[in-house]
């Protein structure tokens, strides 16, 4: 944990680094992929954020007896738990804060895109791309924490499935 700011700064510097080349790319595609891949940024914000929030609200004693029975998933369900200031971080602030940069971002090219191509009021298309932009992100962000709290055991076992199949340490 003694160099845990700078890993974060590395990975957030790498991450935003290709989240941000990807953003670039994606200025020049067709709207209807563009605006694909804004929504698809936006819920990864969101799945993250509640896996950092089920980390930081759910108990580990929920996962001993799964353990014991040598359930897959139940060990790395508790590292999560037991690690969950930093992962709550990396979920949270690290992956949550870039998406949400990126999809102003591809907000910003999709306004572009509407004001160039299809000739609409850039003040208009700024003002509604914007809102529904952040209205989606936060607004699920709202409804994604709520169901992670009432579900944290639930998400925190399946993301520990995930990451025992993956072989993630």
């Amino acid at each position: 944990m003694k160099y845990w700011p700078l890993k974060v700064f590395i990975l957030s510097f790498i991450l935003a680094a290709i989240f941000s080349g990807l953003s670039t790319f994606c200025a020049d595609l067709n709207v209807t992929i563009l605006i694909a891949i804004l929504i698809v940024v936006i819920l990864i914000g969101i799945l993250f954020d509640m896996i950092g929030v089920s980390t930081m609200t759910s108990k580990e004693s929920n996962f001993h007896a799964m353990s014991s029975k040598k359930i897959k998933g139940a060990k790395e369900a508790i590292f999560l738990i037991r690690n969950s200031n930093v992962v709550s971080s990396i979920c949270n602030d690290v992956i949550g804060d870039i998406c949400g940069i990126v999809s102003g971002s591809l907000g910003a090219a999709l306004t572009s895109y509407i004001v160039l191509v299809l000739n609409g009021n850039i003040i208009i298309t700024t003002i509604l791309v914007t809102s529904l932009v952040s209205a989606l992100t936060v607004g699920g962000k709202a409804v994604g924490k709520t169901i992670a709290m009432k579900q944290s055991d639930k998400l925190v076992f399946f993301v520990g499935k995930i990451k025992n199949i993956l072989h993630i340490k």
